[in-house]
């Protein structure tokens, strides 16, 4: 099976051949500033091919002969948002959990949630934990033009002590560094490893590691050594202050982090991914459609008042956080999507507006180390453009509108055809 996926990536590369340039105008709309300025109002924004090659007042700004221009008239512009904590194949305890499920299977599933993802606005994301190198297949898949589909960044399968939170199961330190070098050869851009326990695990405590000192400290060293950035899924403060102290560059959920490795966590840069949707009532709908069992409810509403507290906090200290759910980007959550319930849950948390919409845009760009080509809309910067009917600076709920979604100077969706 393999040997398949890696048949069919090839034949995706070699379908997609050049493509001639285009050029498009959106015309019309006002293009919200993320830095607090005041956004460009009756705005034109010409893409040529992938990328902007111009942004700014209708008065000022040319449209190209030719060009194909979309009214875009009372409209808001913002990039693409991002979610950096997905999982395209989700297999969740539940009535309608897979149980041996093959790679093919595995990766019409991710393309199908990929699509879903993108068409709900999600124009960047980052895979924490996927099996059989089905992450890698789909990433070259749309990254040849095959199939439409998110930006992908992805840390492979993750990599726990025998026992733990995660797939790729070693022991002892030198397993530890030849697992992250299988994934960094595999195609991975992070690594993810599980150093607690997890909400959805059958055995253990949430806030116990299995790993030790050294296991840590090696994954993480050879992950750096190979120009790749670690993140932890992590509910113990106990074993986040170890992985600080080792170099860790993220963490995942932080159910129960505490002021101390938060201010930590400041001071040394490590970045905060909250996943906040899936301990919140809203994550109960689906919860209840996959038929989830009551030991997991349970837990989920043991862990979700911690959960939300460390994220207060998180924002009080001024942790670096970037947007992501551990839910399926487009998966309906309290009457939207669970990346757009995420941001909202940011701003009743204490964010600002502006922070939220940064959280979901340019701070996971930044995170990625790919600020200079997405996460906000510029001259130069791939056309990853979402289109609202309210301005999200002022109100978050906003991003609820989404009628407009391009990707790559692609139009995947539009709701006001014209």
């Amino acid at each position: 099976m393999k040997h398949a996926l890696y048949a069919f990536t090839a034949l995706c590369v070699t379908l997609a051949g050049p493509a001639s340039a285009k050029t498009i105008a959106l015309v019309g709309g006002s293009v919200v500033d993320l830095n607090g300025k005041a956004p460009v109002r009756d705005a034109v924004v010409v893409i040529e091919d992938e990328r902007i090659i111009a942004i700014g007042p209708r008065a000022t700004t040319s449209i190209p002969a030719g060009a194909k221009v979309i009214p875009m008239d009372g409209k808001w512009l913002i990039p693409g948002l991002m979610n950096m904590h997905v999982h395209l194949a989700l297999n969740l305890p539940g009535a309608s959990r897979i149980y041996n499920e093959t790679p093919d299977s595995m990766v019409l599933r991710s393309l199908d949630n990929a699509q879903k993802s993108l068409r709900s606005g999600v124009t960047t994301i980052r895979l924490t934990g996927s099996d059989a190198g089905v992450d890698f297949t789909l990433k070259r898949a749309i990254d040849a033009g095959l199939f439409d589909g998110p930006r992908i960044h992805t840390a492979g399968s993750s990599i726990v002590a025998t026992g733990g939170h995660g797939k790729t199961e070693v022991n002892g330190p030198a397993e530890f560094a030849r697992a992250v070098r299988e994934q960094v050869k595999a195609g991975a851009t992070w690594i993810k490893l599980g150093i607690s326990g997890g909400i959805s695990d059958t055995h253990g405590d949430i806030g116990a590691s299995p790993f030790t000192d050294a296991e840590l400290t090696t994954a993480i060293e050879v992950a750096h050594r190979n120009g790749v950035k670690v993140t932890g899924h992590t509910g113990s403060p106990i074993a986040s202050e170890v992985a600080i102290d080792a170099g860790i560059d993220a963490f995942e959920h932080g159910y129960f982090l505490t002021p101390p490795v938060l201010r930590k966590m400041k001071q040394k840069g490590v970045w905060y991914i909250p996943t906040i949707v899936v301990s919140q009532s809203g994550a109960k709908e689906f919860y209840r459609k996959i038929g989830s069992p009551p030991w997991y409810l349970d837990r989920v509403d043991s862990v979700g008042k911690a959960h939300i507290q460390s994220l207060r906090d998180a924002i009080a200290a001024g942790v670096s956080i970037a947007l992501g759910t551990d839910q399926y980007p487009w998966e309906p959550n309290e009457g939207t999507t669970a990346t757009i319930r995420e941001a909202e849950i940011y701003v009743d948390a204490g964010m600002s507006p502006a922070q939220a919409l940064r959280a979901a845009t340019s701070e996971p760009a930044r995170m990625l180390g790919v600020d200079h080509e997405v996460g906000t809309l510029k001259t130069g910067y791939y056309a990853d453009i979402v289109a609202l009917d309210a301005d999200p600076i002022a109100d978050i709920s906003a991003l609820r509108t989404v009628g407009f979604v391009m990707k790559g100077g692609k139009v995947i969706r539009d709701d006001w055809q014209r």
